[in-house]
């Protein structure tokens, strides 16, 4: 399962209508605009998709559909995660969907130490009936799941990899990969350090911006894993003018502007979250025209 999640993830969208309902004929061609773009899997339920303001029933028919959907048959990644370990696990019981593995996000809003960490993963691992990837993003969550810890956790046989989304602290991606088992999944949460990540030890990334541009991703990661740095740069010049505009006003609400664009969604979002103000949206329209 691993080499099948090398290279380039997407954290797909949840596309609303006006009214908030999902927009699943945007989700059909969202599916297809990234599948015919190149990335070699799809998350489902992650952080972009606004996975916190879909109830479980919800949760549970956009990856039906996204399944139904799925005609090339790439992998599936499924976000799954909580701060309440006990009734994370008998989610996890319970589970009877067909996915590749799951995503599983570090408690947040508690802030559990590090043995925490280890203890809530294994719990999880133990009771998940597929393989999970840990997923550690401290801007979010409030905690940092240190490179220790995630090679503790590494040698669980149900955990198989980490998507590591602290930032520009490469000093851990490094520590990680130096000394993670030979088939443990290491892979990017950060659109913007694609390059130096794979040039760290990394397999690809999970990636916001594929969502727009699966190609140029896709591209930019084979490239980065082929070792040509020189061609992965290139792209990444013409892939961080629009990474500093969707991430500009908060994600996934810049993301879904630039969906617009290419007749994916209305840019409609769920409270908490808002739509990006107009100033921005036609930066990004602007700046989707110069592709």
């Amino acid at each position: 399962m691993v080499e099948k999640l090398k290279g380039t993830g997407v954290a797909m969208v949840t596309p609303f209508n006006d009214d908030k309902s999902i927009d699943f004929d945007s989700l059909a061609k969202l599916v297809d605009h990234v599948s015919q773009g190149g990335v070699d899997y799809l998350v489902v339920m992650g952080t972009t998709a606004e996975s916190p303001t879909l109830s479980v029933e919800e949760k549970l028919a956009v990856l039906r559909f996204v399944k139904e959907k799925n005609t090339k048959g790439l992998p599936i990644v499924y976000g799954m995660g909580g701060n309440n370990t006990m009734s994370l696990v008998e989610q996890y019981q319970n589970f009877d969907e067909e996915v590749d593995a799951f995503l599983v996000v570090t408690p947040y809003y508690n802030r559990p130490s590090q043995q925490g960490l280890i203890e809530h993963y294994t719990a999880v691992a133990d009771a998940a009936k597929k393989p999970i990837i840990l997923y550690n993003v401290p801007k979010r969550t409030g905690t940092n799941m240190e490179a220790k810890t995630v090679l503790e956790l590494a040698k669980h046989p149900n955990i198989i990899g980490v998507k590591e989304a602290s930032g520009g602290n490469l000093q851990q991606t490094l520590e990680i990969a130096h000394a993670m088992p030979e088939d443990f999944l290491l892979t990017s949460g950060d659109d913007d350090l694609i390059v130096p990540f794979i040039a760290a030890g990394g397999h690809g990334v999970i990636s916001v911006i594929a969502n727009a541009l699966p190609k140029k991703t896709a591209e930019m990661v084979n490239l980065s894993l082929k070792g040509d740095k020189s061609g992965a740069d290139k792209i990444n010049d013409t892939v961080v003018p629009f990474l500093d505009l969707i991430f500009k006003e908060g994600s996934p609400a810049g993301i879904k502007s630039l969906l617009k664009n290419f007749g994916i969604g209305g840019g409609q979002l769920r409270l908490p979250l808002v739509p990006v103000t107009e100033g921005l949206d036609q930066e990004l329209k602007s700046k989707y025209q110069t592709l």
